[in-house]
């Protein structure tokens, strides 16, 4: 795997931080888009045993960037509650949209 992919992930990886940090929505779903392909690029590179520190560090980074978006979801669904509202759509345990039919009142009586 070549530096320039693992900069490409690791720059869309700080984006998308600071996308969570901001509450930024539209600049979240770029930088997703942009983890997406530099993921995909760096898997059809293949790895080089001398990657595996910083692929280690960027797996990390990933991970803190999930538990922020974990904690984002929970004070949503928290405040959606307090409102009288529960949220749209599930996901299932691989962050694609559930299936099962899920409610979502319009209005506490």
């Amino acid at each position: 795997m070549t530096a320039l992919l693992l900069d490409a992930l690791e720059a869309a990886l700080r984006a998308e931080r600071d996308a969570l940090g901001g509450q930024d929505v539209e600049a979240l779903l770029r930088s997703t888009e942009a983890k997406l392909q530099a993921l995909r690029a760096a898997e059809s590179a293949g790895l080089n045993s001398g990657d595996a520190p910083r692929i280690a560090a960027l797996t990390e980074y990933n991970r803190e960037n999930g538990l922020m978006l974990a904690r984002r979801r929970r004070a949503v669904a928290f405040a959606l509650r307090q409102l009288g509202r529960s949220e749209a759509v599930g996901y299932d345990p691989r962050g694609q949209r559930a299936q099962g039919t899920w409610s979502r009142p319009i209005a506490v009586a």
